[in-house]
């Protein structure tokens, strides 16, 4: 069902925007799986070797999404359906005011999460209409050339959070069965889309697993 709802956002054009030149790579996955960790490291390496990159996040990267993005993340009482327009809405800010532009000058964009987490937690864990949120992506029209979903072991991911010794978030105090509906969405995510999403192993050393990126990146697009 959801490669089915996938399928037809592939070759669609989007009218008015700018032809794509870079390359764009979203890292995905659940709390605590070391997508911020691995990103920065990512967006470095290929510094390293002269790339023009931009690291960016979600919900965020732009002033208007980073205000959105204070709101889904706090404390105020918001419907799972309130939630993901929310998402969708600083993601629309997001890809016409700095991804798509960035694409367009041929930079490689590294984005700590994309539509894959509003599919995942908002679709699968928190049971809006998957029909719903693949619309609004189509809408967004705008899908990564590659995208690394990592995975850890709930207990991992739990662990992790605890040693960040900071206050949790909205999604970070999710109960266990959301947790575990999220992870099944991601895994069904990569499922539909082989040639996209690449799982890998999140509880891997980050040099390693970098190099491990860096090495698909290249035989995928040549970069």
């Amino acid at each position: 069902m959801l490669k089915l709802l996938l399928d037809d956002r592939r070759g669609r054009a989007v009218s008015g925007v700018m032809p794509r030149q870079g390359v764009f790579i979203t890292l995905e996955g659940g709390e605590g799986a070391g997508k911020s960790t691995a990103a920065g490291a990512l967006a470095a390496m290929f510094q390293a070797e002269g790339a023009d990159v931009l690291l960016t996040r979600e919900p965020g990267g732009t002033a208007a999404a980073e205000a959105i993005r204070g709101l889904l993340l706090g404390d105020t009482a918001l419907d799972p359906l309130a939630q993901t327009l929310l998402h969708f809405a600083a993601r629309a800010d997001h890809v016409a005011m700095k991804i798509r532009p960035a694409l367009a000058a041929g930079a490689i964009v590294i984005c700590d999460r994309y539509y894959d987490s509003t599919m995942a937690y908002q679709a699968y864990g928190q049971n809006v209409d998957i029909a719903a949120v693949a619309g609004l992506i189509r809408m967004i029209g705008l899908i990564p050339d590659i995208t690394f979903m990592l995975n850890v072991p709930e207990v991992v991911s739990r662990a992790r959070l605890v040693a960040r010794n900071r206050p949790t978030d909205r999604y970070e105090r999710m109960d266990g069965e959301t947790m575990a509906r999220i992870a099944a969405g991601f895994t069904a995510i990569a499922a539909a889309e082989p040639a996209r999403c690449v799982v890998l192993d999140g509880t891997a050393r980050t040099e390693a697993m970098v190099a491990q990126m860096r090495g698909i990146i290249t035989a995928r697009t040549g970069r």
